[in-house]
């Protein structure tokens, strides 16, 4: 576990940060997040397939499997899943929950995305798309 760091203020907690590159941590997250995963991935209306191409291309097969038995995601999946319900929760609290749940499967004419789908993009782009939408999204809730 990531311990607090020591120049906190008294009185003040620092939010922490799991240590992915730990088996343990792996362990203990793995069907939580794919579980957590699934249920947006619902909300989205999204396929299975591209449940997989958001994990970094796994297989539909592999994916039908982590439904009941995750097993240990990589480190990578968890950051990956991470930015997903970041995103997710910044969405619902910026829109009414209906179109919060449309808006990763709409055409989007932000110069970001250039009038595709904020999930193509992020498809497209991994990690680092990941990190833009999610950025972009915390800028428009205010950085909260």
């Amino acid at each position: 576990m990531a311990t607090q760091p020591s120049f906190a203020p008294a009185g003040y907690q620092f939010d922490t940060v799991p240590d992915l590159s730990r088996l343990e941590t792996r362990e203990r997250l793995s069907q939580s997040a794919v579980d957590g995963l699934l249920a947006i991935a619902d909300k989205w209306g999204i396929t299975t397939e591209k449940v997989g191409d958001l994990l970094g291309g796994l297989s539909r097969a592999t994916i039908y499997k982590m439904k009941t038995a995750a097993g240990v995601l990589k480190q990578d999946e968890l950051t990956r899943i991470s930015y997903v319900v970041g995103i997710y929760k910044a969405l619902h609290i910026l829109l009414p929950d209906d179109w919060a749940d449309q808006w990763m499967t709409r055409p989007n004419d932000n110069i970001l995305f250039g009038g595709q789908t904020p999930l193509d993009f992020v498809i497209r782009n991994g990690i680092p798309g990941l990190q833009q939408v999610r950025s972009l999204l915390d800028a428009a809730r205010g950085g909260r």
